[in-house]
């Protein structure tokens, strides 16, 4: 028999526990109610049966990876059902669920490309005309060294306070996914320099805006805004490659493992989050994290 209620006025309540209980962050709330509206118009009541069919139905629609995550969208909200003593039964029960994923690599920038891109952002800063040019031309260049020196998303680095930079210790301070925090340390000297030089360019911008990286208006830096000064420095360099933040990220990652850095280390730098890598990183240390960064990162080996 189905379990049939109204789940609709229960969604507000999963949505306020998802964003002030878990801190999830607004991309995976947005993903959430669209989920769970979408479910809404498939059925109004729950069962096993409904939620076998509806697992059918999204696996004729979509990839592996869409299905996966509209199914564990349904599986929190009903956890969320149960814990709230609203439903005593999960009709997730004995569903057997095995989606497999392609396997896609992580797409990489050589580091002679990094080089070349590192290089131009620092020659826009030469070449500017006016203040305002010379200012973005210092912000740019810093996030761009940030982005391959910590292998930060682009979300975490445009969401970074004044607060989260911490020059006086030469560390950063991140919030993840589920606002997990983690530091890391700046042990490049040149990178160290430019956060400084924007750091000092930053107290000249008038705004009340508490972001580190801000636009020509004051207000926060747009993911969207990186993606595009990427775009036009690989242009203008004439490097044809498509390159995204991300894959700054995941250059970050490939070449500390080629430089034999354990695998352990790069996943507490990145901020990768499940309870057994947590396990492990308990007994990674910062001064370890430092060493890492100061001796192995290939940051270090590309000279302005």
């Amino acid at each position: 028999m189905p379990i049939v209620f109204d789940y609709v006025e229960y969604v507000p309540m999963f949505i306020d526990f998802c964003s002030l209980h878990k801190k999830l962050s607004d991309k995976t709330i947005y993903a959430y109610r669209n989920d769970l509206s979408q479910f809404r118009t498939y059925s109004a009541s729950i069962s096993k049966d409904i939620l076998w069919n509806y697992i059918e139905e999204l696996n004729k629609r979509y990839k592996p990876k869409t299905v996966k995550r509209k199914i564990a969208t349904l599986k929190s909200f009903i956890h969320f059902l149960l814990i709230k003593d609203i439903i005593d039964y999960n009709p997730f029960d004995k569903i057997e669920i095995s989606i497999k994923e392609p396997i896609i690599l992580p797409k990489t920038i050589p580091i002679g490309t990094i080089s070349r891109i590192i290089s131009h952002a620092y020659s826009q800063i030469e070449s500017a005309k006016t203040t305002y040019q010379k200012r973005s031309s210092i912000r740019n260049a810093a996030i761009i060294e940030l982005l391959f020196a910590t292998g930060a998303r682009i979300a975490e680095i445009c969401s970074l306070s004044l607060e989260s930079v911490d020059t006086e210790n030469r560390t950063v301070k991140f919030y993840g996914k589920g606002s997990k925090e983690r530091i890391l340390p700046i042990e490049s000297d040149d990178v160290y320099q430019i956060l400084k030089t924007y750091e000092k360019c930053r107290k000249k911008i008038c705004t009340k805006n508490d972001s580190f990286f801000v636009n020509k208006l004051g207000n926060r830096m747009s993911e969207q805004s990186v993606r595009c000064m990427i775009n036009k420095y690989c242009i203008e360099c004439g490097i044809k490659m498509h390159i995204t933040p991300h894959m700054f990220r995941h250059s970050f990652a490939t070449l500390l493992l080629e430089e034999d850095v354990d695998i352990r280390y790069i996943q507490k730098f990145l901020g990768h989050s499940s309870i057994t890598t947590t396990q492990i990183y308990t007994h990674v240390t910062s001064a370890k994290q430092k060493e890492i960064l100061k001796t192995k990162h290939p940051r270090n080996k590309i000279i302005i």
